[in-house]
């Protein structure tokens, strides 16, 4: 079997002017970035933007296990598959991060013959907008501590600047960092540390953001440190929003690529779904629906993380929300659940599988409480018996979820037709859409709402540090924002070796970190990390390039 690398590059595309022509737009509507890859021109939305929505289908899963669940392989591959059937389709997707890609995941495009391309492009620096994030985030924190050198003018406390420093790659040495050493001339002193990109403030507004206008007001409402006396200083008073703002007046544009069968895919934006809200932008998604018949679109890690906060952050803010959603799961990942070693995971084990399956029970039920159709996608492999899916099969039906065995992988869009019938099943049924909770209730109370319902917690813990950032958002007025929770995604709990439906425990909040700009508030639980480190042996290690530009080991 090829890599996915070799699948790709194997593949004969079309050019992006006739994937645009598909969706009824002219070569004048782009922005070329080559022959493969292009920009929505901003004059697009005006266009479009009085057409009827198509449908939405958001694809999520299980806790992942490292198993695999491909998530992204089936979004792909639905889209595909709708492709096939004739129908008006395109697929929404997050791009990937560097960090990830040359540290333990690999690349991000899909796999197999379920693949968005191309894809060396996505998987690296693609059109840049990742590079326009770092360099304004880096600009901000600049302007920041040249303004503490200057003067300091606002009286900022330099033991609560809030705004760190972002790398698009994993690198815990720069979790802790003092900086300003050298002497007077170089600078205040300061501990401070780096985020990875993906988890930066700019990212999460890049996609929540539903213009440029909006854009800027947002950048300017960033939360960047306190004073001594607590109170909250923004971005736009260092007087640099405009400069900000015209860093993203080509990263806000949506990115149109396509995939290995020629559906048109929107890849834009990637917030880490463990850290902020794990969907990609708000903007690529409006622009899909109004293009296409049907979006397929996806979100981050399990449905205990990036469908909630889909549902509860980004529908809110965008005023849509899905007609259908995709739980997408494997026979393995649930019997690893259920207490079954890695390598045993190819042994029939049903008394493991039953075990595992209260996992994907849990998001079953989460999905329904938001009053959205659910259906359950079963990712093939080899070693699943009949007996095995068989029985998956008959206990999602018990929970009202339609099942479908999806080979995507291995067969592209042909192998995902029968999900493509059931999800279009799905999408006709009566849908009763409502949140978790609302804006107006205090952080605890939606933060218990989201625990009880979408985790299974009996409640939420607050630590001493936590509870008094929580007496100071109160205090400042950011208490009746949406709550975005960083948390493990392995486990349904905040503990990572939780597996399956853990029962009779509660979640831990060890702090609350204000994302203004953003809209919400940061709760981490567990021991979440902004910066990513590598593992022994990173990905990189087996990439490489030859003579002819031809690139390997990426994924």
């Amino acid at each position: 079997m090829k890599s996915d690398v070799e699948i790709a590059q194997a593949a004969e595309l079309q050019p992006v002017k006739k994937i645009a022509g598909s969706l009824g737009l002219t070569e004048d509507d782009l922005e070329l970035y080559g022959k493969y890859k292009a920009k929505l021109a901003k004059e697009v939305w005006g266009k479009i933007k009085e057409r009827p929505d198509g449908k939405l289908v958001l694809v999520t899963a299980i806790n992942p296990t490292p198993a695999g669940e491909g998530k992204t392989t089936t979004s792909v591959g639905l889209a595909d598959a709708f492709h096939r059937q004739g129908k008006k389709v395109a697929v929404a997707l997050r791009e990937p991060s560097l960090g990830p890609c040359f540290g333990l995941k690999g690349g991000a495009a899909g796999g197999g013959y379920a693949q968005v391309v191309p894809m060396e492009d996505i998987n690296l620096h693609f059109t840049g907008d990742f590079h326009a994030i770092t360099t304004a985030h880096n600009l901000l924190a600049a302007v920041l501590d040249n303004h503490i050198q200057q003067g300091n003018a606002l009286g900022i406390d330099v033991r609560r600047v809030a705004w760190k420093r972002v790398l698009d790659l994993n690198d815990r040495a720069l979790r802790q960092v003092v900086i300003g050493l050298g002497g007077k001339a170089h600078g205040v002193p300061r501990e401070t540390g780096f985020d990875i990109t993906v988890a930066s403030e700019m990212m999460a507004i890049l996609c929540l953001a539903t213009d440029l206008q909006d854009m800027k007001k947002r950048l300017g409402e960033i939360v960047v440190a306190y004073t001594s006396e607590g109170r909250a200083v923004l971005a736009e008073e260092l007087g640099v929003t405009g400069a900000l703002t015209l860093l993203f007046k080509d990263a806000i544009k949506p990115n149109l690529v396509q995939t290995l069968e020629g559906t048109p895919a929107f890849i834009h934006g990637g917030p880490f779904a463990n850290i902020a809200h794990g969907c990609n932008s708000i903007m690529a998604t409006k622009h899909a629906l109004k293009l296409a018949d049907v979006v397929v679109t996806e979100a981050g890690f399990g449905a205990d993380l990036g469908a909630e906060k889909f549902l509860d952050i980004k529908c809110r803010f965008a005023g849509f929300h899905p007609d259908a959603v995709v739980i997408v799961a494997t026979v393995r990942a649930l019997k690893m659940h259920g207490g079954l070693p890695k390598a045993e995971l190819g042994k029939v084990d049903m008394a493991a599988l039953e075990k595992g399956l209260a996992n994907l029970a849990k998001h079953i039920e989460s999905v329904q409480g938001f009053g959205l159709p659910a259906v359950v996608a079963i990712n093939a492999f080899p070693t699943d018996t009949q007996e095995e899916l068989a029985f998956v099969e008959q206990k999602c039906k018990e929970r009202g979820a339609s099942v479908a065995l999806s080979e995507v992988w291995a067969k592209g869009g042909e192998g995902g037709l029968l999900l493509a019938d059931k999800v279009m099943e799905a999408m006709e049924k009566q849908s009763d859409f409502h949140f978790t909770y609302e804006v107006e209730q205090s952080i605890p109370e939606k933060l218990t709402a989201i625990a009880q319902k979408i985790y299974g917690a009996d409640g939420v813990d607050f630590t001493p540090a936590a509870r008094k950032q929580l007496e100071e958002i109160q205090e400042l007025g950011f208490d009746k924002l949406p709550v975005c929770v960083a948390k493990t995604q392995y486990s349904l709990s905040d503990d990572p070796a939780l597996l399956g439906r853990p029962q009779g425990f509660s979640i831990t909040v060890r702090e609350l970190r204000v994302s203004a700009g953003a809209g919400f508030i940061v709760a981490l639980t567990g021991s979440i990390l902004t910066m990513p480190g590598l593992p022994k042996h990173p990905a990189a290690e087996k990439m490489d390039i030859d003579a002819e530009g031809r690139i390997t080991g990426l994924f």
